[in-house]
């Protein structure tokens, strides 16, 4: 028998979607006769205790008999149970300062660690992740900042409303100026990006278009790693030797930046990859960006003017274009670009989203889980440490975790 725990989420700000929701929490069970399943009571979670409880389902605050925890951020150290299954996203692959305590507690207290950004099919591609979730706010949060910046029109913030069906119909309507939006990558997240671009009726042109014509109303074009990036002696590109030694490739995105009103970014980036542009491009006039969505939300990274993680509660601010500086939201002008970078992004819609999740855990890891498959090239590619040691992908990790 197999007991599963699903963690009650206690990192600040809080975060109230889960693994599993209580239907999904029902079909596993229905399902898998050998599971048992605990849900730790939470006050702040998307799905009531109560609605798990009209599953049938136990909720309990001591989860110390379960074999495998399910979280979704980062746990507190003094919470961790030894010698158990995590579950979550642990944000300590590229070895963040900031969760380095937390990686040497998983290691002492000899915990398995999987780490759903880890979990890929053997191609690379992610298998599970919020990340539609996360491109579909984000697109509506980065047109509603340019609404709000120019006093153009009004749009409702993503988290006042019950669920996607009346994000959806929110559209109705909303007609929206002759504006272009760069979208960037081509994963999970993009994919969000441009569910809005549809729901919206923003037409896509290619990106040659985009840079030669002017519309009579909204376009966007969605900028891959082909038309991001080029080898900075040879002028190519191909993928396999990008994503191997991205350091010999330069990027080209600056002259979009010339025609782009809305820049919804959405492409994977670490420390090796080129910036989008540096900082010192906005302060030329032919700089015309003055909104920034930054989906992916790395601080200083493909955005340099990306410079603080904000809040749903208050998603945007200010950079400003002279001093390079944080300056207040919505100002009027072209004098500032407006920044939104939120990093929980699928809180807003939480319901949707952790029913999303839920579903891809369920279809790819959980039958490996519970049978307890070592074998399983799925789940050793995410297991970041088990017992005591770090696994064999992340050996790297050495220096960060002990």
């Amino acid at each position: 028998m197999k007991h599963i725990g699903l963690l009650r989420e206690e990192k600040i700000p809080q975060d109230n979607r889960v693994a599993f929701s209580p239907k999904q929490c029902r079909a596993l069970l229905d399902k898998y006769s050998n599971i048992t399943i605990t849900v730790q009571p939470s006050p702040h979670r998307c799905f009531t205790d109560d609605e798990y409880l009209a599953q049938g389902i136990t909720l309990q605050e001591d989860l110390t008999h379960c074999d495998i925890l399910f979280g979704v951020k980062e746990v507190k150290i003094s919470s961790i149970i030894e010698n158990k299954t995590y579950c979550i996203f642990s944000h300590t692959k590229k070895k963040q300062s900031y969760n380095q305590n937390l990686m040497q507690a998983f290691i002492n207290k000899k915990v398995r660690l999987i780490d759903y950004e880890c979990l890929t099919h053997d191609d690379g591609q992610r298998v599970v992740g919020f990340g539609f979730f996360a491109g579909v706010v984000g697109a509506h949060n980065g047109l509603m900042t340019y609404g709000k910046k120019w006093n153009l029109y009004e749009m409702q913030a993503v988290h006042k409303m019950k669920n996607y069906e009346e994000l959806v119909h929110s559209y109705f309507g909303l007609k929206l100026p002759p504006i272009k939006i760069a979208v960037t990558g081509s994963g999970r997240v993009t994919s969000g990006l441009l569910e809005v671009m549809n729901l919206m009726d923003i037409k896509a042109v290619s990106p040659k278009e985009y840079m030669s014509k002017q519309f009579t109303y909204p376009v966007y074009t969605q900028l891959k790693g082909e038309d991001l990036y080029e080898h900075e002696t040879e002028g190519h590109y191909d993928r396999s030797e990008f994503h191997a030694q991205p350091h010999i490739y330069k990027c080209k995105y600056l002259p979009y930046s010339t025609q782009t009103d809305i820049l919804l970014n959405g492409i994977y980036w670490d420390k090796t990859i080129p910036r989008l542009f540096e900082l010192e491009a906005i302060q030329n006039k032919t700089f015309k960006t003055s909104v920034i969505a930054d989906v992916t939300c790395d601080v200083d990274g493909s955005v340099p003017c990306n410079v603080e993680v904000t809040t749903i509660a208050d998603p945007v601010y200010g950079f400003a274009r002279a001093t390079l500086k944080k300056v207040n939201a919505y100002m009027a002008s072209n004098d500032s670009i407006d920044i939104m970078a939120v990093d929980n992004l699928p809180n807003e819609l939480p319901r949707d989203a952790s029913k999303f999740f839920g579903e891809f855990l369920e279809k790819y890891i959980m039958a490996d889980l519970i049978a307890e498959d070592h074998s399983s090239q799925m789940l050793q590619r995410a297991t970041i440490c088990s017992h005591g040691k770090l696994g064999r992908y992340f050996e790297y990790l050495s220096d960060y975790a002990y």
